[in-house]
């Protein structure tokens, strides 16, 4: 079975809706239009499958919908970004979308990276335990949560899927481009600091005395999950 799903588009130009629609629409999914950021909030309530989020919007930029979207939300975000927006991209990614895709665009790899989003948010490999244990801390892949000596720890969806990807490989070192391969889904053109800020928020979120586990920083090279005895 194929993946399809109701995706909800937010962008002002209608050029952008007819034609990314028109390809999803070829490949099964549905979609619905928001052409300003008020808008785009308003129909995040018909709690669509992935939003497709441009960031220069009208009335609420895609910065602000995405940051009021994550309050309560963990729906897949792409974001749309205008070349030369970098600023803006990673502040994206730090408030937790999923993607982004730089304008001007091929509709064939927007929808190829809306299916790579919600592929890798459906719970089908059999061989992935969905929850992973260490002294404390439980990391639900399936849930998107995490907790800590038994308290839930608010976390962006990016933050629980790098955790995770380190603690399902404990002791091994990953570098940055493999953690953006196996975590966004493939190579962010060299853009590791993404990486950097994500393992920073973990870090800071989990910070407890005694833990006999640890993300550690190789130098030179990136990160891995260290569990002591």
């Amino acid at each position: 079975m194929g993946i399809t799903g109701h995706i909800l588009i937010c962008d002002d130009q209608p050029i952008i809706h007819e034609t990314i629609g028109a390809y999803l629409k070829a490949d099964g999914f549905t979609y619905e239009s928001a052409f300003d950021g008020e808008e785009a909030l308003r129909k995040s309530q018909i709690k669509p499958d992935l939003i497709i989020l441009d960031l220069m919007m009208p009335k609420t930029n895609g910065i602000d919908v995405c940051r009021t979207l994550r309050k309560t939300s963990d729906v897949p975000i792409i974001m749309l970004t205008a070349k030369g927006e970098e600023v803006d991209r990673i502040l994206g990614l730090e408030l937790g979308a999923d993607d982004y895709i730089v304008k001007p665009f091929s509709p064939r790899e927007v929808v190829a990276r809306v299916k790579a989003v919600l592929r890798r948010r459906m719970p089908n490999n059999k061989d992935i335990k969905p929850t992973l244990f260490y002294d404390g801390l439980e990391i639900n892949i399936s849930a998107y949560e995490i907790r800590l000596n038994g308290n839930s720890v608010p976390c962006t969806p990016k933050e629980v899927e790098v955790l995770y990807f380190l603690a399902a490989y404990p002791g091994q070192v990953f570098n940055r481009e493999q953690i953006l391969s196996n975590v966004w889904g493939y190579d962010h053109f060299g853009d590791t600091r993404s990486v950097d800020t994500q393992i920073k928020r973990i870090r800071h979120k989990l910070s407890a005395e005694n833990m006999k586990w640890a993300i550690k920083s190789i130098y030179g090279v990136g990160y891995k999950f260290e569990v002591y005895n």
